[in-house]
């Protein structure tokens, strides 16, 4: 059992890690050892004042220093102390807080980070500045995050939306050849006769024949604002998974003010994100107007906007689009991130427009994307997370 005593030092000891040792923590206690180095690292990125590291023990001023060594001792230093979902965090503070951005532009720094989808998506931000002895190396991390993700998500996404697309060819009809006959037993048991040991089948569920089969198409249409990035890299590593099923005709499209059809890029979902330009403005309206030109079975396609509605277009001939859009058939889905970051800001009227016109706008989290798409697929109500979602993943704000 732990002594009361040393309880107490141990709370202080946290208190002076997060106060950071200014006279006036009020927690008296000194570091030594592994938590002064601790204390140093966090000084340096978390310190009040701007910079050069003062002594540890100190009060505490940020800095790193311009250069890429004192940068490369830090990283090394964080990756000892903190666990790697702590070091990703301390990371991306240190690019935002610091403006370390330029040294993500020697190799030697890309090599020495810890990779995520958020160094993925400053990567892209800097993709035009970018040395061409730093892209290959570039192109070497995010590879990395891609196919992690890739991993992570294909197995499941295939499933899902397999079982959608067999769900959505069923005929209720079927010819004798055609019936499923493990489906229709188990949805005819009610009418089991135990004097006759039978069932008797009052709907039959059929397959859908190769030649009745349609199949499905898929837009995904990316607004590629800075504000977007991580739902940029989530979407490209879904198109490709998307494009992998033969059953489903994607099509990707990105916008800022501009729009650019990556859909020859599928098969390579690093191509997709380097065709990308992260930055710059919004015309959701012309990115609509371009996917909705590309449509040619309006009752067999999806289109999924994926992006926060800050529009900078024309938006009464956004949201017309989007009702012609619905009017001819086409299942429709808002996105406004698809991340885990928890919930997007967003414009909130565009929000509710849309929500009017019958196409609610919601965040989800890259394990609810496969539902999503299947419930779209299938022509039924997509499985919309509460505002707050209580399970801790990212979250959806109903409209």
């Amino acid at each position: 059992m732990t002594h009361p005593e040393a309880g107490g030092a141990e709370r202080l000891r946290r208190w002076r890690l997060v106060l950071g040792g200014d006279a006036a923590d009020g927690t008296g206690c000194q570091l030594a050892g592994q938590d002064a180095a601790m204390d140093g690292a966090l000084t340096a990125l978390y310190g009040s004042g701007q910079g050069k590291n003062q002594p540890t023990g100190g009060s505490r001023s940020a800095g790193l220093g311009a250069s890429a060594p004192s940068v490369a001792r830090w990283l090394g230093d964080i990756r000892t102390y903190f666990p790697s979902s702590v070091v990703q965090v301390m990371q991306r503070d240190a690019i935002d807080r610091l403006g370390l951005s330029a040294l993500l532009l020697e190799p030697e720094m890309l090599e020495a980070l810890d990779a995520d989808v958020h160094l993925v998506g400053t990567l892209l931000s800097l993709n035009k500045a970018m040395p061409e002895t730093t892209k290959e190396t570039a192109r070497a991390v995010v590879r990395k995050v891609v196919d992690d993700l890739e991993k992570k998500l294909a197995t499941r996404t295939r499933a899902t939306l397999t079982g959608a697309l067999d769900r959505s060819a069923r005929i209720s009809r079927p010819r004798h050849h055609d019936i499923d006959w493990n489906r229709t037993i188990a949805a005819n048991l009610k009418h089991y006769l135990p004097e006759y040991r039978t069932i008797v089948p009052e709907r039959l569920i059929g397959y859908g024949r190769a030649s009745q089969s349609v199949k499905k198409e898929v837009i995904l249409c990316i607004d590629q604002s800075g504000s977007m990035a991580a739902s940029v890299v989530y979407a490209s590593v879904f198109g490709a998974v998307l494009a992998s099923m033969r059953s489903i005709q994607t099509r990707l499209v990105v916008f800022d003010t501009a729009v650019v059809d990556l859909t020859d890029q599928l098969d390579d979902p690093v191509d997709v994100l380097f065709g990308t330009q992260l930055g710059g403005g919004t015309d959701i309206n012309r990115a609509l107007a371009y996917c909705q030109s590309q449509i040619t079975r309006p009752a067999e396609t999806v289109v999924v906007l994926i992006s926060d509605l800050y529009e900078g277009g024309i938006r009464n001939e956004m949201l017309k689009r989007v009702a012609a859009m619905k009017a001819s058939g086409v299942q429709f889905v808002t996105l406004l991130a698809l991340s885990d970051e928890g919930a997007p800001a967003y414009d909130r009227e565009h929000a509710a427009a849309l929500a009017g016109l019958g196409a609610p706008a919601f965040a989800c989290t890259p394990d609810l994307f496969p539902d999503v798409m299947a419930a779209a697929i299938e022509k039924r109500p997509l499985p919309i997370p509460d505002a707050a979602a209580e399970t801790g993943g990212a979250v959806a704000n109903r409209i």
